[in-house]
Order: C-alpha cells, then structure tokens, then sequence
C-alpha cells in the first residue's frame, strides 16, 4: 500500500541535486511541498494537505541527514593523499584484435621511463589510454594501425586515495561527484580501483576541482 512518506522519498529519489539539498537543509518544505503536490496526489489518486507532505519532506531530510553525516562524511573525512599531475594527453581507441599488443609495446616504452603517467581503462567497444603529453608522438606511432575516435590534450589527473571502508559505505562517489559537478567541473575521465580513484579534467580546472575534493574533509 502506498503512503505519503513512501511515494514522497521515491519522487525525492528520482532527483539528486534535491536529495542532497534536503539533507543540508536548504531547501524551504513548505515551497517544496506545493510543487510536489500535484505529482503526489496523481500518484496517491487522492488528495493530499500541504501538511502532510511537509511532514513527509520533514522526516525524509533527518533520515538523509543523519545518513550524509554519520556514514559518507566519516569516510570523507580520512581521504588520505591527494596526487596531481599535469600535461596529461587522454586517447580512445576503438577495440580491435590487434590493439591490446599495440599495448603491450607501449607498456615496454613506459617502463623505461618512471617519470611518465600511464594509466588505461578498457570497455567494451572503446580502450582510453591516458599518457604525459611527452609521450604522443610514441602512442601515435604505436597506435598508428588503430582508430583513434577522440584525442583530448593540455589535461590534469587528480589521484585520491580512499580509506578501505569506502567499499562498505553507499554514496562516496556519488557525494564526491556531485560537488565537482556543482562547481562546473567537466570530467574527461574516471579510473578508479578498490581504494583509489582518479579523475581527469581540464588544466584549467584543476585547482578548483583539488580544492574541491580537498575541502571533503573539512565537512
């Protein structure tokens, strides 16, 4: 049987931005309340005072609130090393039968070489490789056989390394994406393993997406 609480979470669930703006509690119930109420009513096929869906939004933003504060937040607050790196050139090749000992050439030419940021990810119809920018004119040639659908130069990495209980606790990437995208942060690309994960952006944008990610754990 569906209740006011229930079909007001799940309407609330389907926006984000409004999930999150009610956890912080930012948002006006009341306002909210009349802009929801015609939806909630035709989902409810009944009416529905104002009241009783303030009532609803009321409980909603604790129970988000409480959850932000005593799970995401803790983990958040011990985000250990935060790594940047610049002059970063990120390629996508199409998968082909051939691409992956293309690779492994490349691979050879990186070890020789420490100084140089190498990190890939692989779909399954597209492969990105994500070098320092002193190194395309070597996937260029390695590469040369294969279709490159997308080169995108003059971009910055920001490494973050999670605490292990980041894989326990819902929401972590959610809450850090979210605040990148709140400051107008476009991201090129996303690699992420147990503990750690990088983003890539702009060169113009690096500071700001840093101090970004950085100030999560002043929260």
């Amino acid at each position: 049987m569906k209740t006011i609480s229930s079909v007001v979470e799940a309407y609330i669930k389907k926006k984000p931005f409004l999930q999150s703006a009610l956890a912080q509690g930012i948002i006006n119930l009341t306002s909210l309340s009349r802009i929801v109420k015609p939806e909630i009513q035709e989902e409810l096929g009944k009416e529905v005072r104002n009241g009783a869906i303030v009532m609803a939004l009321k409980r909603l933003s604790d129970d988000l609130e409480f959850r932000a504060t005593h799970k995401i937040v803790k983990v958040l607050k011990n985000i250990g090393e935060i790594t940047v790196r610049s002059s970063l050139t990120d390629f996508t090749f199409l998968v082909s039968d051939t691409i992956l000992s293309h690779q492994a050439k490349l691979l050879e030419e990186v070890n020789t070489n420490q100084d140089v940021f190498y990190t890939s990810s692989r779909g399954v119809n597209e492969m990105n490789i994500v070098v320092s920018s002193s190194m395309d004119a070597v996937v260029e040639e390695l590469f040369k056989a294969e279709r490159c659908t997308q080169k995108a130069e003059n971009l910055s990495s920001i490494t973050v390394k999670l605490p292990a209980e980041n894989v326990s606790v819902p929401g972590i990437y959610y809450f850090i994406f979210q605040r990148l995208a709140w400051e107008g942060i476009v991201l090129y690309e996303v690699i992420s393993t147990t503990n750690e994960f990088t983003i890539l952006v702009n060169d113009d944008q690096v500071d700001v997406a840093f101090k970004t990610i950085k100030d999560l754990k002043t929260l």
